[in-house]
């Protein structure tokens, strides 16, 4: 969610198929942050946290968040308490924090800016947040890290920085990071192209997946992905 918190320079790999990534996940310039975002369901609803002021700091939006969660809330059956999660770049927390106002076991925030993570931690600290950590570090080498432990999670957020083609080296990551049955939750600058067919087919970043839900708010492309088949 911060688009200069980058994967420690290393750019987002290319597909190995004919299409770049690039036509996906590229697309809208950098904009300030807002200074706070608000908690929208549970324990800590209407609650008001801080964020970073900061170029490229790009909260998904209330509206966003709210469909979202109803559609994940949907999915788990309203069952919340027990659910591991990881916002793999977590920016502001929204979604992090979403997830555990709303009971979560575990949230696992993950981002590389040293001041973004501050405040994160700020804010864990002013909630009193027992089943939220953060972690600094570049998003892709955690996640190579938790996939070489065995860490697994059952709802894994996606929200890169839409210019550096971050979701193409990601989301094959989370096939083996996602419980079965598991969901992740993928932002973007474009829709993925999920539907494509002969030369704009499907691209081999998104095999194995497949769109459980999707939609678009403004500029904001928002998908509820699982395993496929």
């Amino acid at each position: 969610m911060y688009k200069k918190s980058s994967s420690g320079g290393r750019g987002g790999a290319r597909s190995e198929d004919s299409r770049s990534p690039q036509r996906t996940l590229t697309r809208h310039t950098p904009r300030l942050a807002p200074q706070s975002v608000r908690i929208i369901g549970g324990t800590w609803k209407r609650t008001p946290l801080p964020v970073l002021d900061a170029l490229g700091l790009r909260p998904t939006p209330d509206r966003v968040r709210e469909t979202i969660f109803n559609w994940i809330n949907h999915q788990f059956d309203g069952v919340w308490s027990t659910r591991d999660c990881l916002d793999l770049f977590a920016g502001s927390g929204a979604l992090g924090f979403e997830a555990a106002s709303r009971g979560a076991a575990s949230v696992i925030l993950v981002d590389a800016h040293q001041g973004v993570v501050r405040q994160l931690q700020a804010n864990k600290d002013k909630l009193e947040a027992a089943n939220l950590s953060v972690v600094r570090g570049d998003a892709l080498t955690t996640a190579r890290n938790m996939a070489a432990r065995g860490q697994t999670f059952d709802l894994i957020f996606l929200d890169p920085p839409y210019q550096q083609d971050l979701l193409a080296t990601a989301l094959p990551l989370c096939l083996t990071l996602l419980k079965p049955g598991g969901l992740v939750y993928a932002e973007s600058g474009l829709a993925l192209p999920f539907d494509g067919q002969g030369a704009d087919a499907v691209p081999q970043w998104l095999q194995g997946w497949e769109a459980v839900r999707a939609d678009k708010a403004g500029m904001v492309y928002f998908h509820l992905l699982r395993r496929s088949g």
